[in-house]
C-alpha cells in the first residue's frame, strides 16, 4: 500500500482553529467534511481561504481538506488561508519569502478584548451620577 502524501498547517484567528491538510490532487477542497461553497457562503470569505494558494500559483494542485472549530465563519475562513500557507512551507521552504510578503504567516493577534469587573463591558462604564 502506498504511503498517503499530505502536507499538515495549522491555522488560528480569533478563537477559530483549522487543521489544514494538502494532498497532491486536482484542486479540490472540503471544509468539515462538507464542499467548499456549502461552508463559506459570502465571495469575500470564499476569496480569503483561497487566496494562499493563488498567491503561491498552485490552486490546480492541491486537494485541501481542512477541519475548522471555534468562532465565527469569517474568522474560520482566515484560520484556514493561514492553516494553508504553513502547510506550503512545509511541502517548499522557498515559498515562505513570497508567502511572508504578502503577510499570510503573521498571526492576527487581535482578539476580544475582556469585560472588567465594576463596568458595563469591556470599555464601556456604568452612567455616572452626581446625585
Amino acid at each position: 500500500m502506498a504511503d498517503l502524501v499530505q502536507y499538515y498547517g495549522t491555522g488560528r484567528r480569533k478563537s477559530a482553529i483549522a487543521r489544514v491538510f494538502l494532498r497532491p490532487g486536482t484542486g479540490e477542497w472540503k471544509v468539515n467534511g462538507k464542499g467548499f461553497e456549502e461552508y463559506f457562503v459570502t465571495e469575500q470569505q470564499r476569496a480569503s481561504a483561497k487566496r494562499t494558494l493563488a498567491v503561491a500559483e498552485m490552486s490546480a494542485s492541491f486537494d485541501v481538506i481542512t477541519t475548522v472549530t471555534g468562532g465565527g465563519v469569517a474568522a474560520q475562513a482566515d484560520a484556514v488561508k493561514m492553516g494553508c500557507a504553513r502547510a506550503l512551507i512545509e511541502f517548499n521552504p522557498e515559498l515562505r519569502k513570497t508567502l511572508k510578503a504578502d503577510g499570510l504567516l503573521t498571526r492576527d493577534a487581535r482578539v476580544k478584548e475582556r469585560k472588567k469587573y465594576g463596568q458595563k463591558g469591556a470599555r464601556k462604564r456604568f452612567q455616572f451620577s452626581k446625585r
